[in-house]
């Protein structure tokens, strides 16, 4: 349970802000057809993180515990240092042609956008400190869902009200959190 409740929140707080918000942003103000959008975002970030959650598994069972436990605390540390640096979004990810129609158009733009982003590695590394993918994968999609989804409904006028600096510092708290927790052993139940 703690790896799909820690796995929602880190990632809720890390997404807002990041480019995959900003990106849900331009879609929600282009399209004007949320359900569309909110099913395109669900699905490349169900496939994303799915992956790179086996990734993580994968890691789990091929890495060494003590080198694993250095790899993942340090990775975090990195993580909580990167939520830090607010993201822009490129114009080329926002510029895919609406002949894709609405869901495609999302579904092709947030698979890409979360091809190295910080939660698709987050997604990584708390598959690997968790060994379970699947409630880790869960706890992420859900937690991108939580940060994406309003953003499609309420658009720039959320943005606004939302002190990013506050909740970006309060997600590189909890990476930084994790990271040291995980250099200091706290994953040795887990087999690290």
């Amino acid at each position: 349970m703690s790896a799909l409740l820690v796995s929602t929140g880190v990632i809720a707080l890390a997404e807002i802000g990041d480019k995959t918000q900003l990106l849900a942003f331009l879609l929600a103000t282009r399209f004007k057809k949320p359900i569309p959008i909110v099913l395109g975002i669900t699905a490349a970030t169900l496939i994303n993180h799915g992956l790179a959650g086996a990734v993580g598994g994968w890691i789990t069972s091929n890495v060494g515990p003590e080198i694993l436990r250095w790899v993942l605390g340090l990775g975090f540390l990195a993580m909580a240092i990167w939520t830090l640096i607010p993201d822009q979004i490129d114009d080329e990810e926002a510029g895919f042609a609406s002949r894709f129609g609405v869901f495609g158009t999302t579904f092709v733009a947030f698979f890409l956008a979360e091809m190295g982003d910080k939660t698709q590695i987050a997604t990584v590394a708390m598959s690997a400190h968790y060994a379970d993918v699947l409630s880790v994968v869960a706890g992420t999609t859900l937690g991108m869902l939580i940060a994406d989804v309003p953003a499609v409904f309420a658009g720039d006028k959320l943005a606004q009200k939302i002190p990013m600096k506050l909740v970006h510092g309060l997600a590189a708290a909890l990476f930084a959190g994790l990271g040291v927790a995980t250099l200091l052993g706290a994953g040795s139940g887990f087999g690290f």
